[in-house]
């Protein structure tokens, strides 16, 4: 069995086993029955009403080295439930096709996609690879992230989780991160289905575990969920609060990655993004001339 098998099979049992208990009787139409230690179906349960042998599913849940057809694990997913991110990410475990194989995780653009979200400008956009390493970005991100997107550059790249767990919560952009961050590491989930046991990988998710001790607490709790718009609110010293819609957007040719484009959602925040980008676009005085600003100040 090879080391991707290996790290697959406790990572496939550990997410059904999450999946199975917040499955309770009722939403499935059973009855709650006696002596029912938790709130969660039990495995023969899940077995009964996916229409597979008891012992298999077990072995299955145990993460032992069996054999899954699409049609067994479509009816395990019914059963417990799985939204679409979730379904791919059994698929994934079980090392069962899904789509086809990625060619890679890309670790840079090309100067017609840095030409595209240079041209968004003044509305921030970023690209990102599955792993949140920050690939590219225009000016109008820089203003708000100014410095910011240097961190975790320690990781190979700069790293948009990475900074946003080891910031102290005062300097951290995000205003709301306890709503944010969980869905940003459920979105990483949603990618690591693809990559358990790859060395690259596995070593990211240690070094931010060893960082954060929130991050490793989120990602232990097996949520998943797949990027998509969100509203977030964001902070700069120098404006305040901004409220931006984000929307993620695929790039042909470049698998796993995308430009993210943040959005105002109301008019003062479209202000306070222009005066960023004028702040940006004024001319930045001489020498002579600030030494001439500073001898007026003294009189």
């Amino acid at each position: 069995m090879g080391t991707r098998t290996q790290r697959r099979r406790p990572e496939l049992a550990t997410f059904l086993r999450s999946r199975r208990a917040r499955v309770t009787p009722a939403d499935v139409g059973m009855p709650p029955g006696l002596r029912r230690r938790t709130p969660g179906l039990r495995r023969e349960e899940v077995a009964q009403l996916s229409g597979v042998g008891v012992t298999w599913y077990t072995w299955l849940e145990q993460g032992r080295p069996i054999n899954a057809s699409p049609q067994v694990l479509d009816a395990v997913a019914r059963t417990l439930r799985l939204d679409p991110p979730e379904r791919e990410h059994l698929y994934r475990l079980a090392e069962v096709p899904f789509e086809p194989d990625p060619k890679g995780l890309v670790r840079q653009v090309g100067p017609e996609v840095q030409g595209v979200i240079d041209a968004l400008d003044p509305m921030m956009a970023v690209v990102y690879n599955s792993r949140y390493d920050i690939l590219a970005t225009n000016p109008a991100y820089r203003d708000l992230f100014l410095g910011q997107e240097a961190l975790g550059a320690g990781l190979g790249l700069p790293n948009a989780l990475w900074t946003l767990f080891t910031l102290p919560e005062g300097v951290c952009p995000l205003v709301r991160r306890e709503e944010e961050l969980p869905l940003m590491v459920a979105t990483l989930r949603s990618s690591y289905g693809r990559h358990v046991g790859e060395p690259a990988w596995e070593e990211y998710i240690r070094r931010l575990s060893a960082a954060s001790d929130w991050f490793a607490q989120l990602w232990a709790s097996g949520a998943v969920v797949p990027p998509g718009p969100r509203v977030k609110t964001l902070r700069h010293t120098a404006v305040g609060e901004l409220r931006m819609t984000s929307q993620s957007l695929s790039i042909d040719g470049m698998p796993e990655c995308r430009i993210v484009v943040y959005t105002p959602v109301d008019d003062e925040t479209t202000r306070k993004m222009a005066l960023l980008r004028e702040r940006r676009e004024r001319p930045r005085p001489t020498a002579a001339e600030g030494r001439e600003a500073e001898e007026a100040v003294r009189g």
